[in-house]
């Protein structure tokens, strides 16, 4: 089977990333390890860059889109992104175009 991408897909996908708060920055920032004590305060430290980035709800779209099961996403953690997975009312998350 071959594998087939557009072109305009791999442009939006580094597109967006290239405008990221998290672009420059260690990624063990994003990925902690746990989810008690200092994992919190990790996860914490992640959200609040997340949210001063241009390009959050891109990046959780991606994180939706792609399964991305470990670390912080568009200023959401694991457990935040498999409850937006399984709600039938986030649904649309799911299908929209951004990358």
């Amino acid at each position: 089977m071959a594998l087939h991408y557009r072109e305009t897909d791999l442009f939006e996908k580094k597109n967006w990333y290239d405008l990221a708060a998290c672009k420059n920055l260690p990624t063990d920032i994003f990925f902690p390890i746990g989810r008690t004590g200092p994992a919190l305060r990790q996860i914490q430290r992640a959200k609040a860059i997340c949210q001063e980035c241009p390009v959050a709800r891109e990046c959780l779209n991606y994180a939706i889109r792609t399964n991305q099961e470990s670390g912080v996403w568009g200023c959401t953690s694991e457990e935040e992104r498999r409850h937006i997975r399984r709600s039938p009312r986030l649904s649309p998350l799911k299908d929209s175009r951004a990358v």
